[in-house]
């Protein structure tokens, strides 16, 4: 691993331009999709989409993939395609606002929802990058909003942020949702993380400090006893999925960690509002993509999710911050340090309030 200075004087010394050591920079594909690429002189790249939900495609450290990618990726936003088709994979993918889960009908209007919403179907505005010290930190971040608005119906409203430090290998996601409209809305919100090979492989093995962990289904059932572990690829394999109620810090803050012992990420993120963790295993051969996904539910639907008393409303004028942050852990002491910081909160943190009400284990 090759390091040098970055501290201010010493950059500023050698360059009156940053963008030689850290910028986002925006470019439109053939396609008209737009796409900002950004770098920060630690290792860490990225892709972002600002036209589909200013989501996070490609992720590389140090030319390392991070996650997996759909065939043909990026796709530009079709809401007649159906979500499956359109799933570009990548680093994070939005689900939500209204719904996250399977396809479902309203039980009551007979609306039709397709997978995981429509979040990562909007086109974002007011897209701006910005560039500046801080300190003695240098920012690079970008920002914009999104709507997911009906006339008559929902008015919800996101805006987020996407940030960048000079030399840190890590990107952080501000995300703030509100309710602009003068009736309650029903609120769903799953940061879903996808991670792929070599970052995931037979050596990975997730840490999470938790109170409780249930398996959504038999499939996932018959694997419980091996939930922190993955397997190589493998044909036709079916996906697994786990529900984890965690322990966070005072500051409500959580951490889990996904690593082998020399390499790894880590995800912390705020359960204020995000309280759930669900964890998604899919081996499944040229498919190879697995998830760990903070949220404010389970991605079980607006029908399963109201019946059992857990459906979040938000209040007309209502708004909620979303914080995560995903840092890459290159060598053995990064990773041993975030494991630390696991075992930690598992022996000093509050188990978070959740409802698991309808998952038996």
């Amino acid at each position: 691993m090759v390091s040098f200075d970055l501290d201010r004087a010493t950059v500023e010394r050698h360059s009156v331009d940053m963008r030689q050591f850290a910028d986002l920079r925006e470019t439109t594909l053939a396609s008209g999709l737009r796409v900002i690429d950004g770098y920060n002189s630690s290792g860490l790249t990225l892709a972002i989409l600002p036209d589909r939900g200013l989501d996070v495609w490609l992720a590389a450290h140090n030319g390392r993939p991070l996650t997996w990618i759909s065939q043909g990726s990026p796709h530009a936003p079709d809401f007649g395609a159906g979500w499956l088709r359109q799933f570009n994979g990548g680093l994070l993918v939005t689900c939500g606002l209204r719904h996250a889960g399977a396809p479902e009908t309203d039980a009551r209007t007979g609306q039709w929802r397709d997978l995981h919403g429509d979040a990562s179907l909007l086109r974002a505005w007011n897209v701006a990058v910005s560039r500046a010290w801080q300190g003695e930190r240098y920012v690079v971040e970008v920002t914009g909003e999104l709507a997911e608005a009906t006339l008559f119906g929902e008015q919800l409203h996101l805006t987020r942020t996407l940030r960048l430090v000079l030399g840190e290998p890590a990107l952080e996601i501000i995300d703030v949702v509100e309710n602009r409209y003068d009736t309650p809305a029903p609120f769903m919100l799953l940061h879903h993380f996808n991670f792929g090979y070599p970052l995931v492989n037979e050596a990975t093995t997730l840490h999470v400090a938790s109170a409780t962990t249930l398996p959504r289904d038999l499939q996932a059932s018959a694997a419980l006893h091996d939930w922190p572990h993955y397997q190589p690829a493998t044909l036709r394999h079916s996906e697994e999925v786990f529900f984890h109620q965690v322990l966070a810090d005072e500051n409500a803050l959580a951490v889990a960690v996904l690593a082998s012992d020399e390499f790894g990420l880590a995800i912390e993120w705020d359960t204020t509002h995000e309280p759930y963790l669900t964890q998604w295993k899919n081996y499944r051969n040229g498919t190879y993509v697995c998830g760990v996904e903070p949220g404010n539910c389970l991605p079980e639907g607006q029908n399963r999710a109201q019946r059992e008393g857990r459906l979040v409303y938000l209040a007309p004028g209502e708004q909620q911050i979303f914080r995560n942050k995903l840092t890459v852990l290159d060598g053995a002491a990064a990773v041993t340090s975030k494991r630390n910081q696991v075992a930690q909160l598992a022996g000093s943190g509050r188990p978070v309030d959740v409802s698991f009400a309808g998952y038996t284990g």
